[in-house]
């Protein structure tokens, strides 16, 4: 079966949040990309790359499940 679409999700603005209202520059500046990419990766509106993915755990300290949620639908 060919995978129709995938889906992901993030808790990242829950994260910044909880972390002193950490903003979408802080945290791109902590994970080396620009703000823009943040704020389209919060939004699910692009897939950061794995090294990426994982640099934006490791910020929050969490595993990056905690972190992304990827569902895969299959036809």
């Amino acid at each position: 079966m060919a995978i129709e679409k995938i889906v992901m999700r993030n808790t990242i603005r829950t994260l910044r949040f909880n972390a002193g209202e950490m903003t979408q520059q802080d945290l791109a500046d902590r994970v080396g990309v620009s703000r823009q990419t943040i704020n389209a990766i919060e939004a699910s509106k692009y897939f950061p790359s794995l090294e990426v993915a994982f640099r934006i755990a490791r910020v929050f300290g969490k595993p990056i499940e905690d972190v992304f949620e990827c569902e895969c639908r299959k036809k």
